[in-house]
């Protein structure tokens, strides 16, 4: 079993289509997207587009629970962006996403962790910054979960650890968006970079391999559609202090 996953596209149409390219190249069985779809000062209602025609399992993330759930007052401007290019029927398809998903018998897909998508599985906040959270905390934000491999994303930091019971979680990273992106983020920035993220996972007998992918496009186009859309402190991100 080879099976590709995807979080956090935030609306980033280029870095997806990046992603889907080279995942042509691979020859996966299957593919699953960990939420926060859209969201974004880019190209929301295409990127939602795009994913409508390849139907991937899908779990809802924090910015598509709320997408549905605030309205356009208690929504940054990121999110407000992209309420304001969705239609209702787009919107309402968020917000109904699944929570979870169960992928076979022993595979669990998730946003955040099992109980909380707003919460990180594989992080932890230490002195502002986000820190790899130790095995006792991943155990206990995983619960009873006896999955042998558990996926979720949220963090946008591409990681794999171990919990006990050979219990293996998988961060793919970010396809679309680097860390800290949005100026309203609630954490100090750190250093990143705007590759396009995922990973692939491969079931080998008892045990699992992971192939973390880290892909070059063109960013500095990404950064001129959040100029064009009124972001220049989106843009950042993508192109630092150039």
């Amino acid at each position: 079993m080879r099976l590709a996953i995807l979080s956090d596209i935030h609306g980033n149409l280029l870095a997806l289509e990046a992603v889907l390219a080279d995942l042509k190249t691979r020859s996966v069985d299957s593919t699953v997207n960990l939420g926060d779809c859209v969201t974004s000062p880019l190209w929301p209602r295409e990127t939602l587009e795009l994913l409508d025609t390849l139907d991937l399992p899908t779990v809802r993330g924090n910015h598509d629970r709320w997408i549905a759930e605030r309205t356009p007052p208690q929504m940054t401007k990121s999110m407000q962006f992209t309420f304001a290019s969705l239609s209702p029927e787009q919107i309402a398809r968020l917000g109904s996403l699944p929570s979870t998903l169960q992928l076979g018998h022993d595979v669990l897909a998730v946003h955040g962790t099992p109980e909380d998508d707003n919460e990180y599985l594989l992080e932890e906040i230490a002195d502002g910054r986000l820190a790899n959270a130790t095995r006792s905390t991943i155990d206990r934000r995983l619960g009873g979960r006896s999955d042998s491999l558990i996926l979720c994303g949220h963090s946008h930091y591409q990681h794999a650890a171990h919990g006990s019971a050979n219990r293996l979680v998988v961060n793919p990273g970010s396809v679309g968006c680097p860390r800290y992106a949005d100026d309203e983020h609630p954490h100090g920035r750190e250093a990143s970079s705007p590759h396009a993220r995922y990973a692939i996972a491969t079931r080998r007998s008892r045990r699992w391999d992971v192939d973390l992918f880290a892909l070059a496009y063109d960013w500095v186009a990404v950064a001129d559609q959040a100029r064009l859309n009124g972001r220049d402190d989106f843009a950042e991100a993508f192109l630092g202090d150039s």
